[in-house]
């Protein structure tokens, strides 16, 4: 049995998701002890719970001590990674995409085609933005030989969420392909979207692109970023985001949900400023790509190399990790290095 420390490194959440689905695809009996010890409300929250479970159902596992607020359990893994059609309701405003993000690595590896319908949460802080994991995530995805595609059915803000996305995978032909990103190239384009529901009498959408657009132009970055309002989600809520690839082919994107007293103007100056900020370092990917990238690299067969725009507790929790899973790593300043397993469908 493996046996992971949950109050190792960053002592989050994001080490009990990436374990349990390295376990799913490895077959290995797992024990997580100490689960999100590091953060202010220790234990397992209900999207964790939530995130364990549906790779138990993936795979055919089971776990036990699964409840939330717990901080030990043990999963064991089924026989096989399944595909076809899942519907998971979070029953709080807890993240869909962290969701998706935590079975996404058995999506890869299932035996037919996946496609995902989750309901929670989809726009807040400390979390994956659904449209960066559009057009960023997807895009370098792809190049590693996992087709994807995720789309908004519904926006879901806290407190309520009933927020729908869906994810739909094609598991790769055999295996994950390394991904090399060592030079950064020009950027000169960038694209986005403002999205706000019941808002467009505050003129929120418009507001956000208009602020992240003059900033970005102030730096010589031209901008287009789509308004949408929407009347769908429950209740009112926000979230902007942007993306561009460089002339090398490096992606970058950086977002921002809304939140209370959190004025449109600030998301637009935060999201612009993010942007450029990473860009600035020479990195070759994002600050959110940087950490999420490990698990895939770890999984593929190859080394995977790419500069990020700094060190991160995240990015240092994901190498950790895998390096546990059997992956070699190396962060040499902000320079990721990960010989991956060549983990196999």
């Amino acid at each position: 049995m493996i046996e992971i420390d949950g109050s190792q490194k960053s002592g989050s959440g994001t080490i009990v998701r990436h374990a349990v689905a390295l376990a799913a695809l490895l077959g290995e009996p797992l024990r997580v002890f100490n689960a999100r010890a590091k953060r202010e409300k220790p234990g397992l929250r209900a999207q964790h719970v939530a995130s364990v479970k549906a790779c138990a159902e993936m795979c055919g596992g089971k776990a036990d001590g699964l409840s939330v607020g717990s901080r030990d359990f043990t999963f064991t893994p089924g026989e096989r990674i399944k595909g076809g059609t899942f519907s998971w309701d979070i029953g709080t405003a807890g993240s869909t995409t962290m969701l998706a993000f935590a079975v996404l690595p058995l999506a890869c590896f299932a035996d037919a085609p996946v496609t995902l319908c989750i309901t929670g949460g989809v726009f807040q802080d400390f979390a994956p933005s659904p449209h960066h994991m559009q057009h960023v995530l997807s895009s370098l995805a792809r190049r590693m030989g996992l087709p994807m595609k995720l789309e908004v059915i519904r926006a879901g803000y806290v407190p309520r969420g009933a927020g729908v996305i869906e994810l739909g995978v094609t598991p790769v032909k055999d295996r994950l392909l390394p991904l090399s990103l060592m030079e950064q190239g020009s950027v000169t384009q960038v694209s986005g979207i403002a999205f706000s529901s019941h808002l467009e009498n505050r003129r929120v959408s418009d507001r956000m692109a208009e602020v992240c657009e003059r900033r970005l132009a102030d730096r010589g970055l031209a901008a287009e970023i789509n308004r949408v309002y929407d009347t769908a989600a429950l209740h009112a809520g926000a979230g902007l985001a942007i993306w561009s690839e460089s002339s090398t082919g490096c992606i970058f994107g950086a977002d921002r949900a809304g939140a209370l007293r959190r004025s449109s103007e600030a998301i637009g100056r935060y999201v612009a400023e993010t942007f450029i900020e990473d860009v600035a370092t020479g990195a070759t990917v994002d600050r959110h790509a940087a950490d999420q990238l490990v698990l895939f690299a770890a999984l593929a067969e190859g080394v995977s190399r790419y500069v990020a725009p700094r060190r991160t507790e995240h990015i240092e929790s994901n190498l950790w990790l895998a390096e546990r899973f059997g992956a070699k790593v190396a962060l040499e300043g902000t320079q990721v290095t990960v010989q991956g397993i060549g983990f196999r469908r």
